[in-house]
């Protein structure tokens, strides 16, 4: 039986476990049992191999697999990007595509780069474009009345050229926090902008359509009121586009513009993938990592995203196509805080950024084995560049990504483990979850050291928090990790309440310099309502 935390088994309860027929909730195990079957497409070895990982919580994939896997047309990926052209016919398309994708438990990113500006003349109807937040704000609406699979709201990602005429507008539409609540919004920046940034030049607001210059402003202007909502609200963050193409492994196909609802996964037009993670817990063994073990649970994980592309019921043909051409997954970490704190490491420190490194070149490098085994016996991906990838020197490999870091929110709470590669929040704290219930969580390594000794803990290093980094350091983080990631990174920037812009200034140049794809901050209270919340009234929380 499946040990699990009074949390997990709440959140999985609300969300994730079948009603029976005899109206009973399914046990997580069965739960386990349920997905392993469905992935393992009828292989029990498989079977048993899959169901092991989630048994002993060395592996979870992404909220769908839980919540759809045994269903006849099971959904079980996570992210999507669907394409929005200046076109009535297709932007309408891809609303009801979307509706589909959220009832199933998906996410949705789009870029509106391509939507003619706000006021630009329509010669078919002979009035005026809505502009892309006239359009953003009637995809943001659909959202609101669906949930995800019925079980959670719906999420997207936003995304505007620097270079759109209604860039200005785009950055500050989200300073009234209590509007467009279902999107997460960033702004793509090119390297030509970056350049123009610090030469402190001036830069083009281009038509879409026409390719007219529509206005020029200050590029140091236009940057300065990023930094400064960004600083208000935590928006707009930022996509560095040219960093994601430079990667992108399937180039032929075209560019990619937009990234799933968190950031960590840029995606084509009609793309999809499934992510999952390793609870890094799982792989401390006797005071050290073991790396045997990971070696197993990466080889199995791989094994199990691969088969999700297979026995996930995809809501186009168009996407159906491109998933199974190209079949991308996302495999992960989680716990890699609850690591340091075991191995005595502070979150910050040199030793933690060669940690990082070291774990995710070891992941990558083992799922990429198991990739080229998949590719020996089924065939590379269809859209397999040989030029591309001979430049790289890696054999033919089944999947075109493998690894990504995403935020692991729900999952990482029922594994009970840190959240993807975010520090700890806070020792004690609460999560605000969907429903209104309010989740207390008590760090287990604090809880058992702050029992035996309170004062020793204040003089142990390696029990830091969020906020007891820097921006700077949370970047560095951010960066080892993307090294080794062939997607992207989910990390949240957090920020102290006391945080200037200027900060936000740093913190996104930085990212910049050490080649993230993208970046977010948050502020800690820029917005009212916070999933992560520090206790009120409590004696012990003053530091942590």
């Amino acid at each position: 039986m499946t040990k699990l935390s009074l949390n997990a088994l709440t959140v999985l309860q609300d969300r994730y476990l079948w009603r029976k027929k005899s109206s009973k909730l399914e046990t997580p195990d069965e739960m386990f049992e349920r997905v392993a079957k469905h992935v393992s497409k009828g292989n029990l070895s498989f079977k048993k191999r899959f169901l092991s990982l989630m048994q002993n919580l060395e592996f979870l994939p992404n909220s769908p697999t839980l919540m759809n896997a045994g269903k006849k047309k099971a959904q079980l990926a996570a992210c999507f990007v669907l394409p929005l052209k200046d076109d009535l016919s297709q932007i309408m398309d891809s609303l009801k595509l979307t509706a589909l994708i959220h009832q199933s438990g998906g996410g949705t990113g789009f870029s509106f780069s391509q939507l003619r500006h706000q006021g630009s003349v329509v010669a078919s109807s002979h009035g005026t474009a809505a502009g892309p937040l006239g359009f953003l704000n009637i995809f943001n609406e659909l959202t609101e009345n669906i949930k995800q699979g019925g079980l959670r709201r719906g999420a997207n990602m936003g995304i505007l050229s620097i270079s759109h005429p209604d860039i200005e507008a785009f950055i500050k539409c989200k300073s009234d926090t209590s509007k467009i609540k279902n999107f997460n919004i960033s702004v793509s920046v090119t390297n030509k902008f970056m350049n123009a940034l610090i030469r402190k030049e001036s830069w083009p607001l281009i038509d879409p359509k026409s390719k007219k210059v529509i206005k020029t402003v200050l590029a140091t202007d236009l940057f300065e009121r990023i930094c400064e909502a960004a600083w208000a609200t935590g928006e707009p963050g930022l996509i560095f586009i040219d960093e994601i193409n430079k990667k992108n492994p399937t180039p032929q196909l075209g560019p990619m513009e937009a990234t799933n609802p968190c950031g960590e996964q840029p995606l084509l037009p009609y793309e999809a993938c499934n992510l999952g993670s390793i609870n890094l817990n799982t792989v401390f063994v006797n005071g050290e990592i073991n790396y045997n073990k990971l070696s197993r649970i990466v080889e199995d994980s791989v094994l199990f995203l691969n088969n999700v592309i297979d026995t996930c019921h995809y809501p186009s043909e168009e996407i159906s196509k491109l998933c199974l051409s190209n079949r991308k997954i996302g495999l992960g970490v989680m716990g890699f805080s609850d690591l340091l704190i075991k191995l005595k490491i502070r979150y910050g420190a040199k030793e933690s950024y060669e940690l990082g490194s070291k774990l995710m070149k070891f992941i990558r490098d083992e799922a990429i084995k198991t990739s080229i085994q998949l590719a020996k016996k089924a065939g590379p991906f269809k859209n397999y560049s040989k030029s591309l990838w001979k430049k790289t020197g890696v054999k033919p490999l089944r999947n075109a990504t493998l690894t990504t870091i995403a935020p692991t929110g729900t999952i990482s709470l029922i594994a009970d483990c840190s959240a993807g590669i975010e520090p700890i929040f806070n020792f004690t704290s609460e999560r605000h979850v969907l429903d209104g219930k309010i989740l207390k969580e008590i760090h287990p390594e604090y809880e058992k050291y702050h029992s035996l000794n309170q004062n020793k803990l204040k003089n142990d290093s390696y029990f830091v928090t969020a906020r007891d980094l820097t921006p700077i350091e949370h970047v560095r983080m951010q960066a080892e990790f993307q090294k080794y990631s062939d997607s992207a990174v989910s990390k949240t920037i957090n920020l102290a309440k006391t945080a200037s812009s200027e900060d936000v200034k740093k913190a996104y140049l930085t990212a910049y310099e050490l080649k993230c794809k993208g970046i977010t901050v948050y502020r800690d209270g820029s917005r009212p309502n916070q999933v992560m919340q520090i206790p009120e009234n409590c004696p012990d929380c003053t530091r942590f």
